[in-house]
């Protein structure tokens, strides 16, 4: 293998840029860190070698340039810089692909000019991955810069899971269909789960259950995705913590011309001021819970609504997929709040589900089975590491290999799992 063993992993949002420095030998990870609140007064670096010495700045970051730069300068004060002999690629993650752009893609002018239009369907991330990947194109020529869409994975899907039923020449004339998100978590916690259980990711159907304050659900057959609960936006599917997940799309028409609401305000509504938030005020499912204990019947309400939205799309998807090996819970809340695992499972042994208490109170890190042996489906809570899935595919994509033999199959040095009040830039 050459030296180049490394991969800078970009996660250009927004508002953020989160990275992370991978070496694909591994697994470890020679540096990470987070700029946020770009184009904010306030804004903040942490930067953490795995050295120790963590080093935060603060100072305004006006753009997405100033930001980046900054990540390059405090890698190079580590002997990590973007000149580094190690580096064999910088993978970014891209959050709209499109019909297109089903695999990870080397970025060239034309694939750039193609994310460029996809921009009207993420309108909040694309251009910030843009952004994110023409500065390090500048600064670092000579490397590839790999685009990892949040939406390939779920190019699988049939065309009727994928279709909504609108008049097709409309929904095709704009691009109007299921594409889903938070793809390469669902890949690879997906695959992680299939080794939990000793077997082949192509022998095994999961029920994937992406829950963070952005929150996805997946049906994965055979290593393929068949099903997500995401849409065109991220906006469909689960509750999250602001956003409402599925709806009635009359109730837009309403809120329009019986409300009196813009589009705009409607879209704000919809995206920043419901789910969690909308119910009960609050998106920390963490105080959420506190609450509901209290007796609190706006966070009891909330917390109710959230699982049983969960529990219709895991019998939804056992439905869909006809057999379910596992089901696996990931994320913030997914990895943490023992008492979401527990509620959203309640009840549904005659499907072979249970979870055994006992187990799903334990905290830890590591991936684990969390259900009673007798169990017929697994049920697992299976950290993600979103950035070890785009460091892969784009350290397969250089070498030309399979991701899932590229690099360590597990990370040697773990991040933290997200906490489960904190928003992720996924959307």
């Amino acid at each position: 293998m050459s030296e180049r063993t490394r991969v800078l992993v970009l996660n250009a949002g927004s508002s953020s840029v989160k990275y992370q420095l991978i070496d694909m030998l591994d697994g470890t990870r020679p540096a990470s860190g987070l700029v946020e609140r770009i184009g904010e007064a306030g804004g903040r670096l942490v930067h953490t070698p795995q050295t120790g010495g963590r080093r935060e700045t603060l100072q305004a970051f006006p753009d997405h340039t100033a930001a980046l730069k900054a990540v390059a300068e405090e890698l190079a004060a580590d002997g990590l810089g973007l000149d580094s002999p190690e580096l064999a690629a910088i993978g970014h993650r891209v959050v709209h692909g499109g019909k297109r752009f089903t695999e990870p893609t080397v970025v060239t002018d034309d694939v750039l000019k193609e994310i460029r239009r996809l921009i009207p369907v993420a309108p909040l991330h694309n251009p910030a991955n843009i952004t994110g990947i023409e500065v390090v194109r500048a600064l670092r020529p000579d490397l590839p810069q790999v685009a990892v869409f949040d939406t390939a994975f779920h190019a699988s899907m049939p065309e009727y899971s994928a279709r909504y039923a609108i008049d097709k020449a409309v929904a095709d004339e704009h691009r109007v269909r299921r594409y889903g998100f938070h793809g390469t978590s669902h890949q690879y916690v997906s695959r992680a789960t299939a080794r939990l259980l000793g077997k082949d990711p192509a022998e095994v159907n999961v029920i994937v259950l992406h829950l963070g304050n952005g929150a996805s659900a997946s049906a994965v057959s055979g290593g393929r995705c068949v099903d997500t609960s995401m849409g065109l936006t991220p906006l469909e599917g689960l509750v999250m913590g602001t956003r409402s997940g599925d709806i009635d799309a009359g109730v837009v028409f309403h809120l329009h011309r019986v409300g009196g609401l813009s589009v705009d305000e409607i879209d704000d509504l919809l995206n920043r001021r419901s789910g969690l938030r909308g119910l009960c005020g609050d998106n920390d499912m963490r105080e959420i819970m506190r609450r509901a204990d209290e007796g609190d019947a706006d966070a009891r309400l909330a917390f109710d609504s959230y699982v049983h939205r969960l529990r219709k799309y895991i019998g939804g998807y056992y439905a869909v997929l006809g057999r379910v090996d596992a089901i696996a819970f990931t994320a913030g809340v997914g990895e943490n709040a023992a008492p979401v695992r527990a509620a959203a499972t309640a009840g549904l042994t005659e499907l072979g589900i249970a979870v055994d208490p006992e187990l799903n109170s334990v905290r830890s890190g590591e991936a684990r089975i969390i259900s009673p042996a007798y169990a017929r489906v697994a049920v697992a809570v299976v950290p993600t590491d979103e950035e070890l899935e785009i460091a892969r595919q784009a350290f397969a994509l250089v070498h030309q290999e399979p991701a899932e033999t590229a690099g360590p199959a597990d990370p040697s040095l773990p991040l933290p799992s997200e906490s489960p009040e904190e928003p992720r830039s996924e959307g």
